[in-house]
């Protein structure tokens, strides 16, 4: 369950819903909406419209979970209060025509007080009862501890991977590679590519499949014919940003050895990441 309902927040709401970032047909539509709907992180449109801005506004008094607010506030907090006036009035210009255009998430929309509590707690707490006789008690509180794990692995990546970790694509930005996150959040972690480049569907760099399970998902159905038109960055790009604004950090040399610079090349790099 934590798995599935990961889903529904990493590979749908996330990265092809917020994002745009690969296109699905609507089997893997439908499901990453009932995934998402067990989630039970609020429909997938608002849930959308929140992350656009906060990319378009990230840091600022219009980001919802602004992170120089502090980790708690970035974590639960902004949960807990009223949105800042900023997040208000920069929401309503955030476009979401895309979204509501989309039957699928329609049809979650109007229903989904509905649906939620069947999907997300009724069902989950029945199966285990009536399958293999488990106590209501059991059953009920183990989704609970489900439920709790997904929200805050979810809120590690607006908190913890906007604090903690290298910065090797733009060191100018709060957000940064956390592995720990990825790991909780099923790749969500790699936070400074993804703000670095938010259209690429892995929301990191190749050969992280460990720790970028959403990746390795996606890659699956695109196999089998279920999503397409996965967006994703050349090397020579990530190499350029990484050169320009990078701390450091990034194996800027790992893509072959008749590609490196000589050393004259690869200290100006270095002297310039310093300054």
């Amino acid at each position: 369950m934590y798995q599935i309902s990961g889903l529904g927040i990493t590979a749908g709401a996330h990265r092809l819903w917020a994002h745009k970032s690969y296109k699905a047909k609507w089997p893997l539509s439908l499901f990453l909406a009932m995934c998402n709907t067990i989630a039970f992180q609020d429909a997938a449109v608002d849930w959308a419209r929140d992350h656009r801005v906060h990319h378009k506004y990230s840091e600022t008094d219009a980001d919802p979970h602004n992170a120089k607010r502090g980790f708690f506030f970035a974590h639960v907090g902004w949960l807990l209060c009223r949105k800042h006036p900023d997040v208000k009035a920069k929401g309503k210009g955030i476009d979401m025509s895309d979204l509501y255009a989309d039957p699928v998430l329609r049809f979650q929309k109007k229903y989904y007080l509905i649906i939620m509590p069947f999907l997300a707690f009724v069902i989950p707490t029945m199966i285990p009862m009536y399958l293999w006789n488990e106590t209501f008690k059991n059953a009920f509180f183990a989704n609970m501890l489900r439920y709790a794990f997904t929200l805050n692995a979810t809120w590690l990546v607006n908190s913890a991977a906007h604090m903690f970790g290298s910065k090797p694509y733009d060191r100018f930005i709060n957000p940064a590679e956390n592995k720990s996150v990825a790991i909780l959040a099923m790749g969500e972690g790699w936070h400074n590519y993804h703000h670095t480049f938010p259209w690429d569907y892995k929301t990191a760099e190749m050969g992280r499949y460990s720790v970028n399970f959403t990746a390795l998902f996606i890659d699956i159905m695109a196999k089998i014919g279920l999503a397409y038109d996965l967006k994703t960055v050349s090397e020579d790009m990530i190499r350029r940003r990484v050169e320009r604004t990078g701390d450091g950090t990034h194996e800027l040399w790992g893509w072959g050895d008749e590609d490196q610079p000589d050393e004259e090349k690869r200290e100006a790099i270095i002297i310039n990441k310093s300054m």
